[in-house]
């Protein structure tokens, strides 16, 4: 069984990167396959008593059938609920594009999952510091790039800028997913016929506007790139 490994980024914040991460963990669990999620950065941590940790890279957790320390999964737990960069510049301690991908393969290297993802933070163009973004981390891993979209007014626009970025920094497109964060969206079918019209690449389904999480029932909505 051939290793398939993904980068997942998302058109803004609150896209629905996470949702759409566990649920293709789930799917691909449910295929017969070890799966690994990991969430490098995360801005927005609580301490409970074990450390810094964030409810993202929890789900990571919960959902990869291969179980690492939660250090491995977020490597960079960041207590304030903003920016990134900014994040870490409140605590003197700044990111860099260098550090995260040795981070990442360190874990990609000795992890036998079959399925694996890598969750970037915020959107494409998400600063690291004054010089970087979280798309120079995606270039130096050169993995295939999964897309959320949130589905909301202005959806479209944030897709195709975001499509026309990734496809700039030289990386495939292995498929989009339309997560609907806006249960009360005008247009959304018409939104959504433009989309796959003009994202060139694969839709890997539509996920509906969930009252409560619920990662199975999101699965099923979604298929697993190829």
């Amino acid at each position: 069984m051939s290793k398939q490994r993904f980068f997942i980024t998302g058109t803004d914040t609150d896209a629905g990167k996470t949702v759409s991460s566990a649920a293709l963990l789930y799917k691909a669990s449910e295929a017969g396959k070890k799966t690994l999620g990991l969430k490098p950065v995360a801005a927005g941590c609580e301490d409970h008593g074990e450390g810094l940790q964030n409810d993202d890279a929890l789900m990571h957790i919960e959902y990869s059938t291969e179980k690492i320390p939660y250090m491995q999964v977020n490597p960079i737990a960041l207590e304030e609920a903003i920016a990134p960069h900014i994040a870490a510049q409140y605590i003197n301690k700044p990111l860099s594009a260098q550090r995260i991908v040795g981070l990442v393969r360190g874990v990609l290297m000795i992890n036998k999952a079959d399925f694996m993802l890598v969750e970037g933070a915020g959107g494409w163009r998400v600063p690291l510091n004054l010089d970087e973004t979280f798309a120079d981390v995606a270039k130096e891993l050169k993995l295939p790039v999964i897309l959320v979209v949130g589905m909301k007014l202005g959806c479209i626009n944030h897709a195709l800028l975001t499509v026309e970025a990734i496809k700039r920094d030289g990386l495939q497109i292995a498929g989009w997913i339309a997560n609907k964060v806006d249960p009360d969206m005008s247009a959304y079918e018409e939104n959504l016929v433009t989309l796959k019209s003009m994202i060139q690449a694969p839709c890997l389904g539509e996920i509906p506007y969930l009252e409560e999480m619920d990662i199975a029932k999101a699965a099923e909505y979604i298929q697993l790139p190829e």
